[in-house]
């Protein structure tokens, strides 16, 4: 790979163990590795790809810990936009069953696009319907040309509506095929070792999607493999805890748990509808959250308790989740989303303490603990994402760690009169796109351009490939 220097930032956001911000600095790279980061007087000035950071912030790349990419293709879908999860998601099955390979690999183009342009290197996929010629390693092989880090899941769906389930039974898959596949995908792509650009995910799609044998069954199997995560959706709508109470008479945790479900691999999606005595629950058995925050408002779903996990110990990330139910992959527009939600539900809370009383101001005081700072929601998305996925190569800026980083032009019209704290300027201000993002030494956005393919050409041809998917239901 060589070596690379990304020199004379104006700031470098380090997230390292004193969560350091280095003024006028350099970060020094060779073989996909950082070796050295600090002053720029005191790094080399030359390497054999030399990335000029003048009036550039540095920040640590952003782990996205949970996506759909293969929902590119039915974005804004008109019968999808006003209406919840369940309904939502009955609208789309059949048509996300028709996606072909081709099409299957132009989504996941445009989807880590997306991601790369707004300062995301490394991104888990959960797909989990596998038909007419789609497959993992398509998806797989679409990440690669493009570059990101990438965690993929062989989802799966078993349980269709004539068993009780929520999906067609044209949608589901039989369970001894999706072991079979999933023991193979593990065996083909599954990387370990520091630095690994590919990392497989056992990840059934949901409590109402699937039996509870193949929970058992998908639990068994990740385990049996270093580093191979769980994940599913869990406690995302009322909805689903109905369903759970009214099939297994359990909550959706005491169901998961149930299944062998809670355990340092393990994190789920959205997390929403949990009390404090789960929430302890995650911390204790070290189960990891995905907050979602634009896909639960567009779903009417709630609210995740970001904060009171945060306070408890609770590893939590961010996610995107599918681009049909947030209708973006914008890593930056869900940090930003995701510190002013926070904030939103801390206003929601009742107030405490003698503000109570009708003769003091209407602003009501709150403890700094309650606060959702910018650096806070900025460590959830990098260290935080880090750890629910199970790294620690990635997710600051240190020596030793992977040269996975983006950077952003602070003198623009967008950040006049912020940079009095540049470091909470790419929060509180509109979201920005990359200027540079590199992954393992990399060069992947180049001054704002994607380096690896012919975005405009890809946009072209996912657009097309959108269009046949949506006719050819229709024509069904």
């Amino acid at each position: 790979m060589g070596s690379l220097l990304a020199r004379d930032a104006e700031v470098i956001v380090t997230m390292d163990g004193e969560r350091r911000e280095l003024r006028n600095a350099s970060m020094y790279v060779e073989d996909g590795w950082i070796r050295q980061i600090g002053p720029a007087e005191e790094l080399p000035r030359h390497a054999d790809r030399v990335l000029d950071l003048s009036g550039q912030i540095l920040l640590p790349g952003l782990v996205n810990c949970h996506h759909h990419l293969n929902q590119t293709l039915t974005r804004n879908l008109p019968v999808a936009q006003n209406i919840n999860l369940f309904a939502w998601l009955r609208a789309h099955y059949r048509i996300w069953a028709g996606t072909t390979a081709e099409a299957s690999r132009l989504s996941v183009l445009v989807g880590c696009a997306e991601l790369a342009l707004s300062g995301c290197t490394t991104v888990f996929d959960h797909s989990y319907i596998f038909k007419n010629g789609n497959c993992v390693d398509v998806i797989i092989a679409a990440a690669r040309e493009l570059g990101l880090r990438f965690h993929c899941s062989r989802g799966s769906m078993s349980l269709g509506e004539s068993r009780g389930g929520l999906p067609p039974d044209s949608c589901v898959e039989e369970e001894g095929a999706i072991l079979e596949d999933t023991q193979r995908v593990i065996k083909a792509y599954h990387r370990n070792e520091p630095g690994a650009m590919t990392r497989i995910v056992v990840a059934p799609c949901s409590p109402f999607s699937v039996t509870p044998s193949l929970l058992r069954d998908s639990a068994d199997l990740a385990r049996q493999y270093d580093g191979v995560g769980l994940h599913t959706h869990l406690c995302e709508t009322i909805d689903e805890e109905r369903y759970t109470l009214d099939t297994y008479g359990l909550r959706p945790v005491e169901f998961m748990e149930s299944m062998g479900w809670l355990g340092e691999n393990v994190w789920f999606a959205h997390a929403i509808h949990v009390d404090e005595q789960e929430i302890t629950q995650f911390a204790r058995c070290g189960c990891g959250a995905c907050h979602c925050p634009s896909s639960n408002m567009r779903l009417a779903s709630g609210i995740a308790p970001l904060r009171r996990y945060m306070q408890a110990g609770v590893k939590v990330g961010l996610g995107v989740d599918g681009s049909a139910s947030n209708d973006s992959s914008n890593m930056m527009l869900e940090v930003h989303t995701a510190f002013l939600l926070a904030r939103l539900k801390m206003g929601l809370q009742p107030p405490e303490g003698p503000s109570r009383l009708r003769h003091l101001p209407q602003s009501h005081p709150r403890r700094a603990g309650e606060w959702m700072t910018a650096r806070d929601i900025l460590e959830v998305a990098t260290l935080g994402g880090a750890a629910v996925i199970g790294r620690d190569d990635i997710g600051s800026l240190a020596v030793g760690k992977c040269a996975d980083f983006f950077s952003i032009r602070l003198h623009t019209v967008d950040y006049a009169g912020a940079l009095h704290d540049p470091v909470a300027a790419t929060v509180f201000c509109a979201p920005q796109k990359a200027h540079y993002t590199v992954v393992h030494g990399q060069v992947i956005v180049d001054q704002g351009r994607l380096a690896s393919v012919d975005l405009p050409l890809v946009v072209e041809q996912h657009n097309a490939a959108s269009l046949r998917l949506l006719d050819s239901r229709e024509a069904g």
